[in-house]
C-alpha cells in the first residue's frame, strides 16, 4: 500500500478545514444560526489551522520545517479545542448557573480594549449555553473538539513521518 505523500495529506487536512469552515457559513446563512462569540473564535482557529495546513502542503517541508509546521498545527488545534471545550462545559452548565447574555463580539472588539474583549468573550454568556444544534446526539462545538484532535493527530503524524516517495 502506497501512503499518499506529505502535500496530499496536507492539502487534505486543509480541505477538511475548509469543509468545517463551509458548514459553520451554510448553518448560519441557510440554517440561521447565529453564531456565538465563542463560534467565532472556534472559526479563527479552524482558519488558522487550516491556513497552516495549506502552507504546509505548498511548501512541502523537509526536516525542521516539518516540525515547526507539525508544532504550529498542534497548537493551533489545542486552541480550537480549549475554546470549544468551554463551550461544550458551558452548554452543560445547569441552567441556573448559565451566565447572562452579553453584548455581541463586534460591540466588544470595537468598544473595549483587546484584552478585556476577549476575557469577557471566554467567559462566555448566555448565548454561548444554547445547544440549537445537534448531529448523532452531538454539538456543534463537541463536533469542532473532535475535528480538531483528528486534524492535529493526522497534521503531526503526516509532517512527521519519513517517506520514501519524493515530492
Amino acid at each position: 500500500m502506497v501512503t499518499p505523500s506529505k502535500r496530499i495529506v496536507n492539502l487534505i487536512g486543509a480541505a477538511c478545514c475548509a469543509g468545517m469552515l463551509a458548514f459553520a457559513l451554510y448553518s448560519q446563512h441557510v440554517l440561521l444560526l447565529d453564531p456565538c462569540p465563542l463560534c467565532i473564535l472556534q472559526r479563527i482557529a479552524v482558519i488558522a489551522l487550516g491556513m497552516t495546513l495549506l502552507a504546509a502542503a505548498i511548501h512541502g517541508p523537509q526536516r525542521i520545517a516539518s516540525y515547526i509546521y507539525a508544532a504550529l498545527s498542534t497548537l493551533l488545534a489545542s486552541l480550537g479545542v480549549a475554546v470549544a471545550g468551554w463551550h461544550v462545559h458551558l452548554q452543560n452548565l445547569p441552567a441556573d448557573e448559565v451566565p447572562s447574555c452579553g453584548p455581541g463580539l463586534e460591540y466588544m472588539l470595537e468598544n473595549f480594549p483587546l484584552k478585556d474583549a476577549l476575557s469577557m468573550v471566554l467567559k462566555g454568556s448566555g448565548e454561548c449555553a444554547e445547544v440549537s444544534w445537534r448531529f448523532l446526539g452531538l454539538t456543534m462545538p463537541t463536533w469542532v473538539v473532535v475535528s480538531m484532535v483528528c486534524l492535529a493527530a493526522v497534521a503531526v503524524w503526516n509532517n512527521l513521518r519519513r517517506t520514501i516517495i519524493n515530492y
